[in-house]
């Protein structure tokens, strides 16, 4: 009935201010639906194909930059390690690229 004090379903307080919080452990994970991929594919505005394929890329890009806080011990240490940073930013190109050559005409505004 309109102007009751409580409801005729659950038996809840209409007016109380204090609302019933989720007891369920989910209550926790709130914070990470900003990193869903629906929601972070509409801010790229990238296709799923284009979307994955940069996040890829950019994995690799990361993965290069860290190979550079391995500790060298001589000069045959490095080159190898600059050869994986190497391979790693090619790696990244070709993730980037495929990202370009997977987005359709349809999707470029």
């Amino acid at each position: 009935m309109v102007g009751a004090a409580f409801c005729h379903i659950c038996g809840l307080g209409r007016h109380s201010s204090k609302a019933p919080q989720p007891s369920s452990w989910l209550r926790y994970l709130a914070p990470i639906g900003v990193l869903e991929f629906s929601r972070v594919k509409d801010w790229f505005g990238l296709p799923t194909a284009s979307l994955c394929a940069f996040l890829i890329g950019g994995a690799f890009l990361i993965v290069a930059l860290c190979m550079g806080f391995m500790t060298v011990h001589d000069f045959s240490d490095f080159e190898a390690i600059q050869l994986w940073r190497i391979q790693w930013l090619m790696s990244a190109c070709a993730a980037f690229l495929a990202g370009i050559l997977l987005k359709s005409r349809k999707s470029s505004n």
